[in-house]
């Protein structure tokens, strides 16, 4: 078992919308995963409390995957790469760690 956890930093305002509106709407389509990609084994995402530090990240993604080809696999979806898309704009900083269970 492999698990991917990733930490995102959002700014303040992207896609018209605030952080939190940005970070709900992630949380929604990452967790959705699950249903799109069928080797995605479990994915939640987490939203920091509200007005924390800004060393604190925004947004923590834990994913779990069979193994690690299942992982690069995902990398590539096509599903998630139209997640990731909205991402890329809403972020303005990205941590990943990926380890065996």
């Amino acid at each position: 078992m492999v698990r991917h956890i990733v930490f995102f930093r959002l700014k303040d305002e992207a896609h018209g919308h605030n952080k939190l509106y940005n970070a709900l709407h992630i949380k929604h389509g990452l967790e959705a995963l699950c249903e799109k990609i069928p080797f995605v084994r479990y994915a939640h995402v987490g939203i920091n409390i509200p007005n924390k530090p800004r060393t604190n990240y925004d947004i923590a993604l834990v994913c779990d995957f069979d193994n690690f080809d299942d992982l690069a696999a995902y990398h590539v979806h096509p599903e998630h790469l139209k997640v990731s898309e909205f991402i890329a704009e809403a972020k303005s900083d990205r941590s990943a760690v990926d380890y065996e269970l």
